[in-house]
């Protein structure tokens, strides 16, 4: 079984930790706390694979933003959350997001933008289309929208996060493994998508030197193929 650390971000009262007990306990919280730090652990199987969730739960008031940071180091996946009942907790997302990019130095973390409590029809001033257009601008980030009191695509963000950490690692287990068999130090490794399948197996060789069976084998050998399944 693996363990995942995933970390729910956003504005105060957009329901973060709604969303978090009603995926962990199946229970809907109806009045608002404002949250500190509350953390849960959850036992899901994903796609086949048996999966430790710790999830933490942060503070979205602004007295406790200071330990965001902290959240955001060791935290694996995120769960980015605004309510459609409030425009401002969508545009505050924005700084949220740019935070855990900085801290994490890169623009692949696993994540997923969650607008919640679309049941609150009358009180909208969010659309989907708002949301999708975010998306989109995030590198076509996955977003849901959610009512954690009908516990409607609660989950389904939650396993879709996970989901992304999950590949995520299969692809630098990928990488490692390609690189394993050459001693040469490379300071950036080319994408995938344009490197040659024994670019990152080729070894300078002598000039007067001629090629082995065991070289030439190697250069043929094709690229190994990861499937997630």
């Amino acid at each position: 079984m693996r363990d995942y650390k995933l970390v729910v971000l956003g504005a105060g009262g957009v329901g973060k930790s709604s969303l978090t007990v009603q995926f962990v306990q199946g229970v809907y919280i109806e009045s608002y706390d404002p949250t500190i730090e509350d953390s849960y652990t959850k036992e899901i199987e994903v796609d086949g694979r048996a999966c430790n969730l710790e999830i933490l739960d942060t503070a979205g008031v602004a007295q406790f933003t200071a330990m965001r940071e902290l959240y955001i180091k060791s935290g694996q996946g995120f769960i980015l959350v605004y309510s459609v009942t409030d425009k401002s907790s969508l545009e505050e997302l924005m700084a949220i997001r740019e935070q855990v990019m900085r801290i994490k130095e890169s623009s692949n973390v696993p994540m997923v933008l969650v607008g919640n409590k679309c049941d609150l029809t009358n009180e909208r001033e969010v659309t989907p289309e708002d949301g999708i257009e975010v998306s989109k601008k995030w590198n076509r980030t996955p977003f849901y929208e959610a009512s954690a009191m009908y516990k409607m695509n609660v989950e389904d963000a939650f396993i879709d996060v996970v989901r992304q950490i999950i590949r995520k690692e299969v692809q630098v287990s990928s990488s490692g493994t390609q690189g394993s068999g050459s001693h040469q130090k490379e300071d950036v490794p080319a994408p995938a998508s344009s490197r040659k399948p024994s670019e990152s197996r080729k070894k300078p060789t002598p000039v007067a030197a001629k090629p082995t069976p065991a070289a030439d084998a190697k250069k043929k050998k094709k690229k190994r193929r990861c499937v997630i399944l």
